[in-house]
């Protein structure tokens, strides 16, 4: 039974700088059976103006210690005693010192996946935010940047690879079958970037011309059956690097860039220098196994974790409240480099709508929090869509704002000014404001500040003056701690559109354009654009050039005029979105007042019409366009959520948009076959709709459900196998559990196809969902060790499954703290990022709320982790909606 112990909150304005430094450390990491023996010298430092009696203090957990020696030295108990997770020295110390310790780590029973531990027969690491501390005794902070050498033994036959950060500078045998390898890092790392592997791993290798001529070694490490799935990965790789020169500047620095993928992993990835550990799901992609949105993945996420190596690595954060310095800079990289290796557009839908279903439903939640928090009980809480999502959205603006040149002159300026070292995002911004000559410090009022803004428009066209003035008003809501929101830095891009669809030339201090971008500095402003020949429709946010809820003053007649006219393939799928979900909502009042049924005839004439003229042009856009509003975005739009009313609304104009488009989605069914895999824009866009059309034949009638069997036995990739598949589970069909179960047979040795197996079950909207997740949760292959797994049954089940999770009888409710109690046990951090989907818990019905209540209560009465402590207390003082 654990026994439970508070942690400290720790405060963003109680920031001091490290009281001593570590310049050098050598690590010796001796595995052997049942434990590992680390032996670690560190050459430090008291820094400048620090007393002399000032303790030594060093953090660790779960650390059995042998030996501590200051300068050969040994500490006696006297000198040193452990408060809460701090090693505390009191012995007096020298200014410069040599601090040799020696601890006894057993990583075989690390289930939470922190620091050292062992998946599936292999010793790897994860040191991010504060693992370290559980492989030795060490300052495990940001700030504290040190040169790392690492020497690892183990036994040869068993792990006959050993990888560590840096350059390999030394290996050879040692006795009783054993053997060493030491590795160089060059350059000072914090903690958390530190890595090592040990284990029986086939290797993947290529080579890299950088841009001054150097050749770097590529390496993937795999298990030996996964060699094949990991060519996607290392061409990603060799694109990325290849991308950051061009657009950034950024050659890579070491001789070697290794990845190794671990199936048992807390994250997707981490940018250890040199050698980074993936979740194997980030890195294994093969046609057979893997869809277009596993392929898309591991390229962004390959992408990611290099672009690190400058914007995390080489400058890094001073603390862990600037967490998003390094996360939201290095999204926003990814993003710009995934939009340009496939369609801009469609990468802008898919970012924007993870952006709109997750973090501005977490932004108006009990766990809404600056994008730089201002306090934490465990920052592992605090890898969000908020310090991700929106993170990247402020650097999007700032890109917006200078334009691409400003930009890449302020950020080159940033690495350059803080090469090696920790920084805030204070300095972020001044650097892009120095470089520019620019006054960028109201942007800092987004890192400061929760919430998501509402954009009121209001536009009047002046016929006489032939100008058109746009009022733009920002309106921010008082949260908990945050009683006074100021306004904030707005950029729109815009343009407007004449009669005939095309984009009117605008007057600006730089002369005409077709668009523009506008700066909402205050509460309330009026822009105006003279020498406009006609009375425009404007189109607004382009791209989305700002994370906020937009309120148009626009009719009905104008919304549709942009889906059928803007020239801007995202503003066309965001203004559709907005009239979907007004519709649906709508519609949704409807069904809970027991009325019929009738989707608006205007707005399925419009997208009768749209898509198939967008499909030959656009097939992409055109299966977003195809694609409604989510449950999950239908539940933020709702000021008190019907769960299944929302869903039978979305059912029926599915089902009247499939009968309206019958004739023309039965065609690209038969058009566009299934062929060999290729990865490319076009070829993804012709499966995407294809497989958009399937589904809404499926879901329109069962006597559409033999195109989805039909497409099963002839599939020659799984991205076709898996949507064919999870279109019949998701309609109920009957078909469907002999297809289920001839799937899992077929795939039962590659965990991540099961995953998938797992979730098209888990996300499936029926009316005995809940006790189909009770049942897989007894399956043989569900294993609750292992994150993918559980992020596949029950993560799928919480997020993407709304109308089953939120039952009205409160039995998802009672599934999902069953499963974080038993989780809490073996890995805290799922366990509270599982338990954060019952963030909106207050926002339902009294009957709901009464559900959810009494299971956060009942969770509230065991023992539990400081992870899971805090998200349940944030849940629980979440004021009632």
């Amino acid at each position: 039974m654990r026994i439970e112990s508070a942690k400290p909150t720790i405060q963003l304005r109680d920031y001091r700088p490290p009281a001593y430094r570590v310049h050098t450390v050598a690590l010796t990491i001796d595995i052997g059976d049942g434990h590992t023996l680390v032996d670690a010298t560190l050459d430090m430092e008291r820094a400048p103006g620090v007393a002399a009696d000032t303790p030594l203090r060093l953090h660790g957990v779960d650390l059995e210690l042998e030996v501590l020696e200051v300068d050969g030295e040994v500490v006696p108990e006297a000198g040193r005693h452990m408060e809460g997770e701090e090693l505390v020295v009191t012995r007096s110390l020298p200014d410069r010192f040599r601090l040799h310790s020696r601890v006894r780590i057993h990583p075989e029973t690390n289930t939470a996946l922190e620091g050292l531990y062992r998946s599936n027969g292999m010793y790897c690491t994860q040191c991010e935010a504060e693992g370290f501390r559980k492989i030795t005794f060490y300052p495990d902070r940001p700030d504290v940047m040190a040169r790392f050498t690492t020497t690892i033994r183990a036994d040869r036959k068993r792990f006959p690879v050993l990888l560590g950060n840096g350059n390999l500078v030394a290996e050879g045998e040692l006795a009783h079958g054993r053997h060493f390898a030491t590795w160089e890092d060059p350059f000072p790392k914090p903690s958390y970037l530190f890595a090592m592997v040990a284990g029986h791993l086939a290797c993947k290798r290529d080579s890299f011309t950088t841009m001054s001529g150097r050749l770097v070694d590529l390496r993937i490490y795999v298990e030996e059956r996964d060699l094949e799935k990991v060519g996607h990965a290392m061409a990603s790789l060799k694109r990325a690097m290849r991308w950051d020169e061009e657009v950034y500047g950024r050659e890579y620095d070491l001789d070697i860039y290794m990845i190794v993928a671990v199936s048992h992993f807390n994250m997707g990835a981490m940018e250890n220098k040199g050698l980074n550990i993936f979740n194997t799901s980030c890195v294994l992609a093969h046609p057979a196994t893997t869809t277009d949105a596993g392929f898309q993945r591991v390229e962004s996420v390959i992408a990611h974790e290099y672009f690190h190596n400058w914007s995390g690595n080489r400058v890094t954060c001073r603390d862990w409240f600037q967490l998003s310095l390094k996360e939201g800079f290095t999204v926003f990289r990814d993003q710009q480099f995934s939009a340009d290796m496939l369609s801009p557009s469609v990468q802008r839908i898919e970012d924007v709508n993870f952006l709109r279903v997750y973090q501005f439903t977490e932004d108006a939640g009990p766990l809404a929090h600056p994008v730089r928090p201002e306090s934490f009980v465990e920052i592992n809480n605090f890898y969000t869509a908020t310090v991700y999502e929106k993170g990247s959205e402020i650097v999007r603006m700032l890109h917006t704002v200078l334009g691409a040149a400003g930009f890449r002159k302020g950020t080159d300026l940033y690495f350059s000014r803080y090469d090696g070292q920790a920084v805030t995002v204070e300095d972020f911004v001044q650097a892009l404001a120095d470089a520019n000559g620019r006054d960028l410090s109201t942007f800092m009022q987004w890192y400061r500040q929760p919430g998501t803004p509402a954009l009121h428009v209001q536009g009047e066209y002046r016929a006489a003056a032939r100008e058109y003035r746009l009022t733009l008003r920002q309106e921010s809501q008082q949260m908990p701690g945050f009683p006074a929101p100021q306004p904030l830095p707005v950029p729109v891009r815009l343009a407007l559109l004449g009669g005939d669809g095309r984009e009117l030339p605008l007057q600006t201090g730089a002369g005409a354009a077709k668009e523009t971008v506008v700066l909402l500095a205050k509460d309330e402003q009026t822009f105006v654009f003279g020498g406009v020949e006609e009375a425009p429709v404007p189109s607004l946010l382009r791209n989305f050039s700002a994370p906020v809820r937009i309120h148009h003053a626009l009719s009905l007649e104008e919304k549709l005029f942009l889906v059928r006219h803007d020239s801007n393939g995202f503003n066309r799928w965001l203004t559709a979105q907005d009239l979907l979900c007004s519709e649906l909502l709508r519609l949704a009042k409807d069904s809970a007042a027991g009325r019929h049924l009738l989707p608006d005839a205007t707005l399925l004439d419009t997208l009768a019409a749209v898509l198939p003229e967008i499909g030959d042009k656009d097939a992409a856009l055109a299966a977003k366009l195809m694609q409604l509003p989510s449950l999950l975005q239908l539940i933020d739009s709702s000021a008190q959520p019907d769960p299944d009313a929302l869903h039978m609304a979305r059912e029926c104009f599915r089902h009247a948009l499939a009968r309206r488009l019958e004739g023309w989605l039965l065609l690209q069914i038969e058009r566009i076959h299934s062929s060999e895999y290729v990865y490319d824009d076009h070829s993804i866009a012709g499966r995407s709709l294809r497989n958009t059309a399937l589904s809404l034949l499926v879901d329109l009638e069962p006597g559409y459900h033999a195109l989805a069997t039909e497409q099963i036995d002839k599939s020659r990739h799984m991205t076709d196998e898996a949507a064919a598949l999870v279109a019949l589970v998701h309609a109920d069909s009957i078909e469907a559990p002999a297809y289920l179960e001839r799937f899992a047979a077929r795939w039962q040795q590659e965990a991540l196809v099961m995953d998938q197996w797992f979730a098209m079950q888990a996300t499936a909207p029926l009316a005995n969902a809940v006790h189909r997740v009770g049942q897989l949760r007894e399956h043989p292959d569900f294993h609750r060790d292992n994150p993918n797994r559980v992020r596949a049954l029950i993560g799928q089940f919480a997020n993407n499954n709304p109308r089953a999770f939120h039952q009205q009888d409160g039995s998802g409710y009672r599934l999902l703290v069953e499963e974080v109690g038993k989780l809490d046990a073996i890995n805290p951090q799922v366990a509270a990022r599982l338990l954060g989907t019952m963030s909106s818990w207050r926002r339902f019905d009294a009957e709901r709320r009464h559900h959810a209540a009494q299971c956060l209560e009942r969770l509230a009465g065991g023992s539990l982790s400081p992870d899971v402590r805090e998200t349940l207390e944030r849940l629980r003082a979440a004021p009632a909606a």
